[in-house]
């Protein structure tokens, strides 16, 4: 049934990656996906006035530095199936979207193991400036050992030590973005020939565990100083991590009650870090197959689904757990699997499984198809606008993370079918709020609340607006 008395606005943001496999392996080969297009620049720029069309908050850009080689011990069946390899690079991508929109948000996602803070803190701060304010930067810490082993490395560092690395590096980015540079220090005075006043600018000094940084940040303020921070670890580790620093919070849960369980701890930690219990917008990953009717959504997603590969999602399900799936009959339970990856997805499957779902190898293969970790709506909008507004009634979710069968075709039926049911029970917004991205997401400002960890390493010459 419709909810019209609902007004809970629903935020959508669209999750894709520089590559032609992303989350549904083997949907390239369909004749209306383009994702082979994805080194043609008109290709981002055609999906991102598209998105703003659909008023999402952002288009969040996954990225990985290594292969999916879990599966079967080698990058083979990567490879095969294009599985998230080729891969190029994603900020990149960010000036020139910026430069046909007005509003979208640009989510990017960079890791913390490979490159050292300082350079990344210019090339954020670039960025900000050239959109106006309308980046965000996803902290990933790494999962894929291949990444590693490019960069040098035996092996991941264990799961938890890998926050602790990520919490320093933060702390030198905030340092240089918050507290090297005051918001008066660039005079630009043609008169005296003083472009910048050198009292006003500082070295920030920062000597650690992993870092020494003892300079100024290279860059002027941009105008959010510290890009939205983005974060998907959803491990009791990395929740922790997010209560102290994230901004906007992406997860994967395969049942309502999954994700309802997730969306408390998140906010339980939240407030637990001295924010407020909706100091982060909270993105669960959902893919929609839609259409004017529902036997033509579910003839839609039939067809779709001939298409995709299964061995493409046991590849991503064996980089995701950390365990190699081809060891396993198709028909056996997956059971309770130790990995060193991500923790949060062996999570899922272990809390369904308590609630007396039991999970084959098989069903994660056919389930993953399309999708990857998260469920998969079909119907027509009606349909799909009663699903998403149950999901977030009873989960306290903010929004959806979409990720694509197709692209850009998912996203268009989104934008043609579902948006203007759910604006139509006012449950959708109509046009964006102004300002920077952390602004359109929270409303209260363009840099970081007062109560935000990165807020302690503020200058007392920088004012929060």
């Amino acid at each position: 049934m419709t909810r019209e008395h609902d007004v809970r606005q629903i935020r959508f943001n669209a999750f894709d990656m520089n590559c032609v496999a992303h989350q549904s392996s083997g949907l390239w080969r369909h004749p209306s996906d383009q994702s082979q297009r994805y080194t043609e620049l008109s290709y981002w720029t055609e999906l991102a006035r598209l998105l703003e069309r659909g008023t999402f908050d952002g288009i969040f850009i996954a990225d990985v530095l290594g292969t999916y080689d879990v599966y079967g011990g080698s990058n083979e069946a990567a490879i095969r199936n294009g599985a998230q390899v080729p891969v190029s690079d994603p900020l990149l991508l960010v000036s020139a979207m910026a430069l046909v929109t007005e509003h979208l948000g640009f989510g990017i996602t960079a890791g913390t193991a490979y490159e050292h803070p300082y350079p990344f803190a210019r090339r954020m701060s670039t960025l900000d400036h050239l959109t106006n304010g309308r980046v965000g930067w996803n902290v990933v810490t790494g999962y894929l050992p291949s990444a590693a082993r490019n960069m040098g490395h035996d092996d991941q560092r264990e799961h938890d030590d890998r926050y602790d690395h990520a919490d320093e590096y933060l702390e030198v980015l905030y340092k240089l973005w918050e507290g090297s540079w005051e918001d008066d220090a660039v005079l630009r005075d043609r008169e005296t020939g003083v472009f910048a006043d050198p009292s006003k600018v500082h070295e920030i000094g920062h000597r650690g565990t992993h870092f020494t940084v003892p300079g100024i940040h290279i860059s002027e303020p941009s105008p959010q100083r510290t890009p939205v921070i983005y974060q998907a670890g959803a491990s009791p580790r990395g929740v922790a991590f997010a209560a102290e620093n994230a901004e906007a919070i992406f997860v994967a849960a395969p049942t309502k009650g999954v994700l309802r369980s997730t969306v408390s701890r998140i906010r339980d930690a939240l407030e637990a870090a001295g924010r407020d219990r909706y100091a982060a917008r909270i993105y669960t990953l959902v893919t929609i197959i839609t259409d004017e009717t529902p036997e033509r959504a579910r003839a839609k997603y039939d067809d779709l689904l001939s298409y995709a590969s299964e061995e493409g999602a046991l590849v991503f399900m064996s980089g995701w757990m950390g365990v190699d799936l081809s060891k396993y009959d198709l028909d056996e339970p997956v059971g309770n699997v130790e990995s060193n990856a991500i923790r949060s997805v062996i999570a899922n499957y272990e809390e369904s499984a308590r609630n007396g779902e039991v999970f084959t190898v098989r069903d994660i293969a056919r389930g993953g198809a399309i999708g990857g970790l998260g469920p998969t709506i079909v119907g027509s909008a009606t349909e799909v606008a009663d699903e998403l507004q149950e999901w977030v009634e009873y989960t306290d979710v903010d929004g959806f993370n979409l990720a694509y069968a197709i692209t850009p075709g998912t996203f268009e039926d989104i934008v043609e079918f579902v948006i203007p049911e759910l604006r139509r029970r006012g449950a959708y917004p109509t046009e964006y709020a102004p300002g920077t991205l952390r602004n359109k997401l929270h409303g209260q400002g363009d840099r970081l609340p007062d109560e935000h960890r990165g807020a302690r390493y503020r200058l007392a010459g920088v004012r929060e607006r």
